[in-house]
């Protein structure tokens, strides 16, 4: 067996369709696009989303809402999970977090919320806190920063 043997398996391939080749061809003369009509012509054929003159699904549609250019996201991360996958004392910020699997991707920082309790003192590095998790930080004893 070498490299001059390999050959596809039976039945895996197939030759392409030679249109327009003679009438024994099976596909000449109008080369399977019937005869005359928008389709049969160069370049012919309705463009995406036409309906035949009929006003278009997307324009009959409202437009609503718009994406602010300068919209901030924040990748979320509960106080509930801080508790479930932290030690007392440890450092909590960015590198942590991924390891931990709780931040996929950070687009425009890390946000703490404080959905969840805390009883461990942690010092939590982040780039936003809302008011309660930063209130429920410090009673536990933690230390909160700001990147």
């Amino acid at each position: 067996m070498d490299l001059s043997n390999l050959r596809p398996a039976i039945g895996s391939t197939k030759n392409r369709k030679r249109i327009g080749r003679g009438a024994g061809s099976g596909t000449g003369k109008t080369s399977g696009k019937g005869h005359k009509g928008q389709n049969a012509r160069s370049g012919g054929g309705a463009k995406p989303g036409f309906e035949g003159g009929q006003m278009p699904l997307q324009r009959r549609l409202p437009k609503r809402g718009f994406t602010p250019l300068d919209k901030k996201v924040y990748a979320l991360v509960n106080l509930r999970d801080l508790q479930n996958l932290f030690e007392a004392g440890t450092v909590v910020d960015m590198e942590a977090l991924g390891k931990a699997g709780l931040v996929k991707k950070i687009q425009d920082g890390i946000k703490i919320l404080a959905d969840g309790d805390l009883d461990k003192a942690l010092t939590v590095k982040a780039h936003k806190f809302s008011k309660a998790a930063q209130q429920k930080i410090e009673a536990a004893g933690g230390k909160v920063e700001v990147i």
